[in-house]
């Protein structure tokens, strides 16, 4: 490794940043140096190729040094052999955000008509990753809700669009806004029909009414600081797993083409931002093994019926608030998000040797109300809450390129061992029927000991608002229906109430289109571009090596060495819950 400088030979240095040997030509600074080795340090000043002023202070790092350690700008410091730089230590913390606080002080608070806005402005993006907001605002007083654990509402920024009323009025039918006026101004404004919280209103967390508002005065509840450190914790071991819907959806936040399958890229992904890689169609397997093995029981040994799909923890909260009288008909199995995080916490420790905790769980959701699920009471076990942290689609891309991660430029990693393989019926979770047809894979095989050897149920795709069909299972005759949307619900759960209803099985996700179009996915979402999503979706099921989650070569060594049998008393413990009567807490 050598370079022609004035006529001589200088070999390239070697330095650790951040416990990480890199290798850099002479002459480079600290910030090109960690770059070189993607390690971002962020900066407001710096521009590459011109003579660095150091003027922000922003890209500080900390050097050791004889006696101890000290803050330098590293714009401005050349890498030396041996030299030992930290980019990430409370000191450094401490000093950009003091440097951050005076620039902000002096800054002109115009975000909302700065022709910057859209993602393009350096000093907001530094500001929102290091959590410094002016202390003195001009606003109207509505105030901050942040009462949900899943959404906040910032009512100062509302600009009345009526966005956020008319879907969840029209499209979800649930109606929890309304628009206001102020008798004494004639301002208009949106607010719940109350004036209440949206922790005392049928909120379901769905986010379908923050996908549509074109501020922020509608947001998911932010976890990516909370990530971060947990990240930069030498204490802390980081064990992620990702939606299947993740894995078409985020390329979309790095400009690749709707749909496009970037599952190992978010691996590698993972990877870089320290921690296990895995993925949620391992557990999405799991969820078939006990939801069809309960399915398959209540069929034949006469349990209630029909059962329903218990994967959407905003279709959970809508039956506990307006059906409580009909819990019963819901599977008692955990969503996969919560499966994979109680057997993170019971499972995988010792086969990682990491006590449990130890363990920080962090999930990439395409869903608000994964945030709620993760808080609710009953989803711990003794090691703790099956999940520590959700990020939405969007906060992951957000984390991404935060830590100078390109997902579209990034090669691919497989996923770690042991929770890291997904069949295509896991895969397909992600969008409306999908569950339901990853069910019947395995219930029919099971039912018909592999006589019948069907893999696709063109039945249960689609994009139509309830999807109905029979099935037929040797002598037995299923009928299943599958519920696209929330608002559609309603008079399906109205037969069931009367006792009228002819099915035995159904699906319900609440978000149109499933989880592809889930609160926490990329903003926008035509229905062309559900379609392509789907579509490339069930291409990547039909490219899968193995298409039923029984045959899920982890998952079986998971019920051999662990879990001993699907519905038994060990999954029935950590895999399975119970649901509450939520009716009272509206207002």
């Amino acid at each position: 490794m050598y370079e022609v400088y004035g006529g001589m030979l200088k070999e390239d240095i070697v330095c650790t940043i951040d416990g990480k040997k890199v290798v850099c030509p002479p002459e480079s600074s600290i910030l090109e140096a960690a770059r070189s080795a993607g390690i971002e340090i962020p900066t407001l000043c710096y521009l590459k190729g011109l003579t660095p002023t150091g003027a922000c202070g922003i890209c500080a790092v900390e050097i050791e040094e004889e006696g101890g350690r000290i803050i330098r700008r590293s714009c401005r410091v050349r890498a030396k052999d041996g030299m030992v730089i930290y980019t990430n230590t409370p000191a450094v913390d401490a000093y950009r955000k003091e440097r951050l606080r005076e620039i902000l002080e002096r800054h002109p608070n115009d975000c909302l008509t700065c022709q910057k806005t859209g993602g393009n402005c350096q000093l907001q993006n530094v500001s929102y990753l290091f959590g410094i907001n002016p202390e003195k605002r001009n606003v109207p007083g509505r105030g901050i809700d942040d009462s949900s654990p899943a959404m906040v509402r910032d009512m100062d920024k509302c600009i009345a669009c009526g966005r956020c009323v008319t879907v969840c009025e029209e499209v979800q039918k649930i109606g929890i806004y309304e628009m206001k006026c102020n008798e004494e101004t004639g301002e208009r404004y949106v607010n719940t029909k109350k004036d209440v919280n949206l922790s005392a209103t049928a909120c379901i967390n769905c986010g379908q009414c923050v996908k549509v508002c074109p501020v922020a005065a509608l947001t998911e509840k932010d976890s990516i600081h909370k990530a971060i450190a947990a990240l930069d914790d030498p204490n802390t071991t980081v064990v992620w797993q990702m939606a299947p819907a993740i894995q078409n959806t985020l390329g979309e936040e790095f400009c690749l083409p709707p749909g496009t399958d970037v599952t190992k890229k978010i691996s590698a992904a993972m990877k870089q931002l320290g921690g296990y890689a895995f993925t949620t169609d391992f557990s999405a397997d799991v969820t078939i093994m006990e939801e069809g093995t309960e399915f398959i029981q209540r069929v034949t040994k006469g349990g209630v019926l029909p059962m329903m799909t218990s994967c959407c923890p905003g279709w959970v909260k809508y039956m506990e608030y307006h059906y409580p009288d009909q819990l019963d008909h819901l599977s008692t199995c955990k969503s996969p998000q919560q499966m994979f995080g109680a057997l993170v916490k019971n499972y995988l420790p010792e086969k990682i040797g990491v006590p449990a905790e130890n363990i920080c769980q962090i999930s990439i959701m395409p869903c608000v109300a994964k945030k709620f699920e993760r808080d609710r009471t009953e989803m711990e076990s003794e090691n703790g809450r099956d999940v520590d942290i959700v990020l939405t689609t969007r906060e992951a891309a957000k984390l991404f390129k935060l830590r100078g991660i390109n997902l579209a430029a990034i090669q691919e990693e497989e996923f770690d061992d042991f929770m890291g393989e997904g069949s295509g019926a896991g895969r397909i979770f992600g969008t409306t029927g999908g569950v339901m047809e990853a069910a019947l894979r395995t219930v029919v095989w099971k039912l018909t000991g592999g006589r019948i050897d069907q893999i696709d149920y063109q039945e249960a795709r689609g994009y139509k608002g309830l999807k109905e069909a029979s099935v037929k299972i040797g002598d037995l005759e299923v009928k299943i229906a599958i519920v696209n949307g929330i608002g559609n619900v309603k008079p399906v759960m109205e037969d069931i109430r009367a006792g009228k209803s002819p099915y035995h099985f159904i699906e319900v996700m609440a978000c149109p289109g499933g989880c592809l179009n889930g609160g926490g996915a990329p903003l926008t979402a035509s229905p062309d571009m559900i379609a392509r999503r789907m579509d490339q979706m069930y291409e990547s099921d039909k490219n899968s090596a193995i298409r039923r989650s029984h045959e899920n070569k982890e998952v079986q060594k998971l019920y051999e060495e662990y879990l001993k049998e699907p519905c038994g008393h060990i999954s029935h413990h950590l895999l399975h819950t119970a649901y509450m009567d939520r009716s009272g807490e509206v207002r």
